[in-house]
């Protein structure tokens, strides 16, 4: 029985059957439409979450190096703009208040707004819903060269804003801006009247006025029948106001300029030029000012534009790098989340398993990263370890693999002219086409009926799995660490789980909310011995010996437990990453008992579980359980020894050719069996070991 799956579109929703093809034919509308591969559904629920997941946070994009990523980025930045237009429609319908433009007609508007008002943050501002995403890539191998990679990463965040924004509006806020103020109680007025910045505005213009005005009136003493005297000092008094007044305005004007022509990356890339600057004083504090200042000015422009605004920096190629700068990358990242205000969504593309090498071989970090799973735990707060290819998604590469780029190229050309096309016919096939074009409406409506009660649903589980991580008569809280980094990687990897449960099993009858979140408990605190289990159940698996479904995962740890007992020196920094092990003997033998059938489906939904250490795991093993094999014995200590040793010499000879024999029909050598036969049966065809 196939199951159901629903995506949202720019358009509506599109129901997924599950063929054996690649692509399904529509019989009602006659078209040709993509399925949802596994990538898709992974995407989705990533981008539903980052958008309303509370900033700043830190996306661990965990994968093996040159495994899809860029197509999943492209996927996840497509989905995310699709979710923020839909609120920004929603919002629209609630408020009736159009955001406000920053470019066109618009842009004097907020030239005015930045020099004489002053936004206030409002609690009507902060139940908005509508936010807009600004996207920014940075790739570390293009600044590979360079002995300062975090400032790149700095420099790249500042020009992405303001060449989206504009170099004039930002550049007016470093002059003349002000931070946006708390409200006092729970006024809805969102901008107060700049009266310092009025009153000397008009004082300067007063001033100059009246330099103008006084220097006229010099000019007119001059002529016959006035005093010298007063005509000198009319046009001292007017020289002296009119140069003040015009000093001040010059200044504000050249201040501007200023910050027009050196924008924020020539200023750090000019800090960093200097000699030593590492050991000047204050460096950092003043790259920190410059971050401060950036945030502020998203903040004004979040109450002018009246939506929440999101700055996705997505990192990639980081694991090409050299450690040294790769932890200055980090640490750049730890600068810029320093502000919990900071409207940041850093993406951080990595194979962990490389990125934790170079923390633990960089000198710098020598007693602070000894263990780079752990540094890596500090940083990252929404960890996403992307999945292996399914069939889906592999069927589709290879479809796309094979076609040519022109196929390609119509196939997307087709795709976006889709919905214009129903309606084109002759005079005869009108009333058809008007049929189909009703039809399709009428499909579109229902689906977006069924995807907002799906949504609906979803949003109930989320909730209903949330309140078990701190319900009182509930034990799931006691498992969950006392850390806050590890609270916020758990309450933001839940959503996900759940949303993943639910494109798995459309009718929800699969692990219950309680089920999923322990179950992300479970993998954030024990990473290395559940790793362990799952590896142990997949060799098993593939060996032909996989456990029953209804086998308790306790036990199949418990009866390998010898087995990693005995890696203990090879997985030393991964087995530091798990909690304490009594607790996780209560949880899976006691509390939360998971079998090997609910492992299996939650494995499909896990995204807070590094595969990485798996598969390290799977290669130890697999090398432990190659032994080398039994030296072949001489045929001369075979043989009996006989007086007449030259009669039976050519029955010697025969021995290879009756043990090839031996082999044909089935009779093999004791010590033939030994050397093939070094796997215990009961321990999945993996070597049991000693004690």
């Amino acid at each position: 029985m196939h199951k159901h799956y629903t995506v949202r579109f720019a358009k509506g929703a599109l129901p997924l059957r599950t063929p054996t093809e690649g692509y399904f034919l529509d019989p009602e509308l006659g078209q040709q439409k993509d399925i949802l591969t596994e990538d898709d559904v992974y995407c989705s629920c990533l981008a539903k979450t980052l958008c309303h997941v509370p900033v700043p946070v830190t996306v661990g994009f965990y994968a093996p190096f040159g495994c899809r990523l860029h197509m999943m980025l492209d996927k996840i930045t497509a989905l995310m703009q699709q979710e923020a237009a839909q609120r920004e429609a929603e919002e629209l319908r609630r408020v009736q208040w159009q955001p406000r433009p920053v470019r066109g007609w618009g842009f004097p508007r907020l030239l005015w707004y930045l020099v004489f008002l002053q936004p206030v943050i409002t609690e009507l501002h902060l139940r908005r819903k509508n936010v807009k995403f600004l996207f920014i890539r940075f790739s570390a191998w293009q600044y590979a060269g360079t002995d300062k990679l975090w400032a790149g990463l700095v420099t790249t965040l500042c020009e992405g804003i303001r060449h989206h924004y504009g170099a004039l509006p930002f550049s007016v806020y470093s002059v003349l801006g002000n931070k946006p103020a708390a409200t006092p109680g729970f006024c809805q007025r969102e901008w107060h009247c700049r009266r310092r910045v009025c009153l000397a505005l008009l004082a300067l213009l007063a001033a100059l006025g009246l330099g103008v005005g006084l220097l006229y009136l010099s000019v007119g003493a001059r002529g016959p029948g006035h005093g010298a005297a007063g005509g000198s000092l009319l046009r001292v008094f007017g020289g002296a106001a009119t140069t003040l007044s015009g000093s001040g305005l010059l200044m504000a004007v050249y201040s501007v300029g200023k910050h027009l022509f050196v924008s924020q990356r020539k200023k750090i890339e000019r800090l960093v030029s200097r000699e030593k600057f590492g050991s000047q004083l204050g460096f950092m504090c003043e790259v920190k000012k410059e971050v401060e200042l950036l945030t502020d000015f998203l903040c004004f422009l979040e109450i002018y534009q009246r939506r929440r605004l999101r700055v996705v920096l997505e990192v990639t190629g980081l694991d090409t790098c050299y450690p040294e700068r790769v932890v200055g990358v980090l640490n750049a990242i730890n600068t810029l989340l320093s502000d919990s205000h900071a409207p940041f969504i850093f993406i951080l593309v990595v194979d962990p398993s490389i990125l934790a090498a170079c923390l633990e071989s960089a000198g710098s970090m020598k007693g602070t990263a000894d263990n780079g799973y752990l540094f890596l735990n500090r940083t990252v707060t929404l960890p996403f370890s992307v999945p292996i290819m399914g069939r889906r998604t592999k069927l589709q590469f290879l479809h796309d693999a094979v076609q040519s780029r022109d196929d390609l190229l119509y196939r997307e050309m087709t795709r976006k002219l889709r919905p214009g096309g129903a309606g084109v016919g002759g005079g005869g096939r009108g009333g058809r086409g008007e049929g189909a074009q009703l039809l399709a409406v009428e499909t579109q409506a229902a689906a977006e009926r069924a995807q907002s009660r799906i949504d609906a649903e979803a949003a109930r589980r989320i909730q209903e799995a949330l309140f078990c991580l701190h319900d009182e008569r509930d034990c799931l809280y006691e498992y969950v660490p006392d850390n806050v980094v590890s609270m916020r990687r758990i309450v933001n990897t839940v959503p996900i789980t759940v949303r993943l449960l639910q494109q798995q099993d459309g009718d929800f009858a699969g692990p219950t909310p309680r089920q999923a979140v322990a179950w992300v408990v479970l993998a954030n605190q024990w990473p290395c011995r559940l790793s362990w289990v799952l590896q142990c159940l997949e060799d098993r698996q593939q060996a032909g010996g996989a456990p029953e479904a209804g086998a308790r995962l306790w036990n199949v740890f418990y009866d390998n437990s010898r087995e990693l007992h005995s890696m203990t020196k090879a997985l030393q920094n991964v087995l530091d990453l798990d909690g304490d092990p009594e607790l996780f003997e209560r949880f899976l033998g006691a509390d939360f008992p998971f079998t090997v059938a609910e492992a299996q489906t939650l494995l499909r939904c896990t995204v807070n579980l590094d595969h990485s250490i798996r598969r390290r795991m799977g290669l130890i093993r697999a090398v432990s359980a190659l032994k080398p094999p039994s030296p072949p014995k001489s045929p001369a200590h075979d043989a009996p020894h006989d007086a007449g040793g030259a009669n039976h010499a050519p029955g010697a000879n025969h021995v290879p050719g009756a043990f090839r024999s031996g082999q044909g029909s089935g009779h093999v050598p004791a010590h033939a069996g030994e050397a093939h036969q070094p796997r215990d049966q009961g321990h999945g065809g993996k070597p049991r070991p000693m004690a």
